[in-house]
């Protein structure tokens, strides 16, 4: 039996395995197969570039003219018609990334992502942006709702002349929703919540340490700048001086454990999503005038802004602007149109007011014009699986009551952006400005994120002022604390265009901002201070320019790249010495020999500029945390780092060294700082590492990837881009992070275009089998100089007038 059992089981055998053969063929068949229609259905979702498409609502043909980064030059006969064709490729190219953009300030993303999103509707939903940009669009002129409405049908139209939906639905079952006008308003409260304090964080921070901490006190910690402020008209704002042992002590305070979890070792600065620009005039630039800006903002994939060129032939006039436009918005929002050249930075003017509600009763609250009632709106969130979430909004006549104070006192959030005079399509007018007076008219109407806008026109002219819809404000009170309700009116007043400040044609010739204090005196009290940077980035720009005779664009190119570390060479020093006064360690000598090398810049290869962020950081973090711990116990929800300028009252502590405000659990300044130099070391040999090896660039590191890279399978890895070490950090114009940074760079001479300069992380394309979809990336990273315009055309598609059924005859 032994012997028939053999040849019986190698059968078997043969079968499961000839079985198991044929079982793996038809599973790799599958996944082949799913493979293979997967890689398809991507090809469908590509954009056209090429041939005749028709349209419906265009009046005449639109030629689109694509180089070979895929940057497009649109000529249509009508400013309708090129927003149309505008409208048609962003649809095609970047329509994912304009429904997160209208989705995040109306509170809709459940509805796409399923409940794990809908904690961050609910929070959005307090602004009830939909029904206020329905609202806003109500205000707008007749011309502008006609382009917002051609826009709207030209993106839907680019989104149906797909073979298929974008890929990002694929992946989440679901199909694009239509895009509509009042859609574009809400793009711009996306940019309201990415540039401005939409929870009143800084006002209840320095309305918490206003109330807990002694006045001389509070007066040191807030201070309004710095020694290294740089404003364009030269003012300076008095310093505090260090309050004595009678307004507080150190020493008799307990030592108070600080969590590390909390703090990062590397945050040694806060990253402001803001802006570099600057301008030089005639004199300056052998005359001609000269802009450059880059604007600082989140790195994603695709990037946020989308190179065009719009070219408008209206009988024997021609209208033509360059630049980056806002996939979600029409016109180009930064650029040159030959005549004129425009760059933005953010404004941290003081643009939100936290309102403690003077109840007298719950609900009825005092206002400056006499009592009101708040009321209610319901709000109804979509989940995305078949259910909804209702929620209740109160609000009073300024916006939603939005949180409690540390004494229980109810707030409400005063913004500008909640108001209907906060968006509007004025911006379009930039496009057919001519001089440098009409390019500031055109500005100082326009509505958006309050911003500084600097000019250069043709004739070498050079200007600043504001742009957005601006508040009057009271300089009776510091706009930086939390005001009683009764003490404010109940309806905005807002300034006058010709109102707004301005400065043009400056002694010197040069111009500059960046997210600092602009300016002083009466214009300060105009804007207010929400919160300016420290205003070493602006000091380095404006050093970088007085610099500098006969400007080239490349020359404020190199500014634009300037990674020198100006602003923490005084820490070096200290840092030097406090290791140099100190008994040796192997670890100590160590930080020395870096610190000895560190090249005074945020290159990738310094150990050294690592070192010193980092001690700045800890030192910061624990002075701050001793001075504020009265703030923090009234208030968990405190944070000092809404204390923006920190650098003049740290620095003075560093060098002064008062012995009544050690940290606590030190005997001296110099036994706390050589002790946050052993704990900087410490934590960067943490795992065995040599400190030799902890370079900036391993910290910055790139990481720019699309919002689902993480999510999809198989082409996850091609949403990404490759991380790259890059050189800079916040505090200098070269302003990088890892996912932080110039999202766009451009030197450019109106008139001058062709040898103007452009970077752009990222390419064009939204899409990872576009050969557009990371063009640009690497010059960008390596600063290397590319065109301003785009470059000989490739290829050609035209939209006619007609349907889907096709063209009118």
């Amino acid at each position: 039996m032994a012997a028939d059992a053999l040849p019986k089981r190698t059968t078997v055998l043969r079968r499961v395995l000839r079985f198991a053969a044929w079982a793996a063929l038809f599973i790799l068949l599958i996944v082949l197969l799913v493979t293979v229609a997967g890689w398809l259905m991507l090809r469908s979702s590509l954009p056209l570039t090429g041939g005749e498409v028709p349209v419906a609502g265009l009046t005449a043909p639109v030629t689109i003219e694509r180089d070979a980064q895929g940057v497009p030059t649109i000529t249509a006969a009508s400013q309708v018609d090129a927003q149309r064709a505008l409208g048609f490729l962003h649809g095609q190219e970047r329509f994912f990334q304009m429904d997160l953009l209208r989705r995040q300030p109306a509170g809709e993303l459940a509805e796409l992502f399923g409940p794990v999103a809908a904690q961050s509707d609910e929070k959005l939903r307090l602004h009830r942006f939909r029904a206020r940009a329905l609202q806003a669009l109500e205000q707008i002129p007749a011309e502008q709702r006609e382009v917002l409405e051609a826009y709207a049908r030209g993106v839907n139209e680019g989104v149906a002349h797909l073979r298929a939906r974008p890929f990002e639905y694929f992946v989440l079952r679901s199909k694009p929703r239509p895009w509509t006008p009042e859609d574009t308003i809400l793009v711009v409260y996306a940019m309201y919540l990415d540039l401005q304090d939409e929870n009143g964080l800084t006002d209840s921070a320095y309305g918490a340490l206003r109330d807990t901490v002694p006045a001389a006190l509070f007066e040191f910690l807030t201070s309004r700048g710095s020694a290294w402020d740089a404003p364009i008209d030269g003012s300076q704002l008095p310093l505090p001086s260090i309050p004595g042992p009678e307004v507080i002590d150190l020493r008799e305070r307990e030592l108070e454990r600080i969590e590390a979890a909390q703090f990062e070792l590397d945050s040694a600065s806060d990253y402001f999503l803001g802006s570099n620009n600057m301008a030089v005039d005639a004199s300056v630039a052998h005359g001609r005038a000269i802009l450059a800006g880059d604007m600082h903002l989140g790195l994603n994939l695709p990037n946020i802004w989308y190179r065009a060129s719009i070219v408008i032939n209206e009988g024997d006039r021609e209208v033509r602007a360059t630049g980056v436009t806002l996939p979600g918005s029409p016109g180009i929002i930064a650029g040159s149109n030959g005549k004129v050249a425009w760059a933005f930075t953010n404004s941290y003017g003081d643009w939100v007011d936290l309102v403690v509600l003077d109840e007298r009763e719950k609900g009825v609250y005092a206002t400056a014009d006499g009592e009101r009632e708040t009321t209610f709106h319901e709000e109804t969130i979509s989940l995305g699986d078949g259910t909804t979430k209702t929620m209740q909004v109160e609000e009073t006549v300024w916006g939603p009551v939005i949180d409690t104070d540390h004494r229980g006192r109810r707030r409400a959030l005063r913004w500008v952006a909640h108001s209907t005079s906060g968006a509007n399509l004025n911006l379009l007018g930039m496009a057919e400005a001519e001089s440098l007076e009409q390019a500031m008219e055109v500005t100082q109407r326009v509505s958006m994120p309050a911003q500084n806008v600097l000019i250069a026109d043709s004739s070498g002219r050079i200007g600043w002022t504001l742009t957005g819809a601006l508040p009057r404000r009271s300089s009776a009170r510091d706009g930086r604390l939390p005001v009683s309700s009764s003490e404010v009116p109940a309806a905005w007043q807002w300034l006058e265009p010709h109102e707004a400040p301005r400065l043009t044609d400056p002694p010197g010739g040069r111009l500059w901002s960046a997210n600092a204090r602009v300016v002083g005196g009466e214009h300060l009290e105009i804007i207010g201070d929400g919160g300016y940077a420290l205003g070493a980035r602006a000091r380095q720009l404006r050093d970088g320019l007085a610099a500098i005779e006969g400007a080239l664009e490349r020359d404020l190119l190199a500014i634009q790249l300037d990674d020198r570390a100006l602003f923490l060479s005084p820490w070096q020093g200290v840092m030097s010495n406090v290791l140099a006064e100190a008994p040796a360690s192997l670890l100590r000598d160590q930080m020395k020999e870096e610190l000895a090398r560190w090249g005074a810049r945020a290159s990738v290869g310094s150990v050294g500029y690592r070192l010193v962020r980092a001690f700045r950081a800890f030192v910061e973090r624990d002075v701050f945390e001793a001075l504020t711990a009265p703030a923090k116990e009234a208030d968990p929800g405190f944070r000092w780092n809404r204390l923006v300028q920190r650098e003049h009252p740290l620095w003075l502590l560093v060098s002064e060294r008062p012995e009544h405000l050690v940290p606590p659990g030190h005997d001296s300044w110099e036994a706390f700082l050589l002790a946050k130099a052993d704990e900087v070391a410490a934590e960067l040999t943490r795992d065995g590492l040599p400190l030799s090896s902890r370079t900036w660039g391993e910290r910055n590191t790139s990481r720019i990837e699309h919002p689902m890279a993480r999510s999809i399978p198989l082409i996850g890895s091609r949403l990404s881009m490759a991380p790259l070490e890059l050189p800079g950090d916040w505090d200098m114009p070269r302003a990088q992070g890892p996912d932080v940074g110039a999202s766009q760079r451009m030197v450019v001479s109106p008139g001058r275009e062709s040898e103007g300069i452009f970077h752009m992380p990222g390419g064009q394309s939204g899409h990872p089998l576009s050969p557009h979809f990371d063009d640009g990336h690497d010059a960008w990273a390596r600063g290397e100089a590319t065109p301003f315009l785009p470059q000989s055309t490739m290829t050609t598609l035209r939209l006619v007038p007609g349907d889907r059924n096709g063209p009118k005859q």
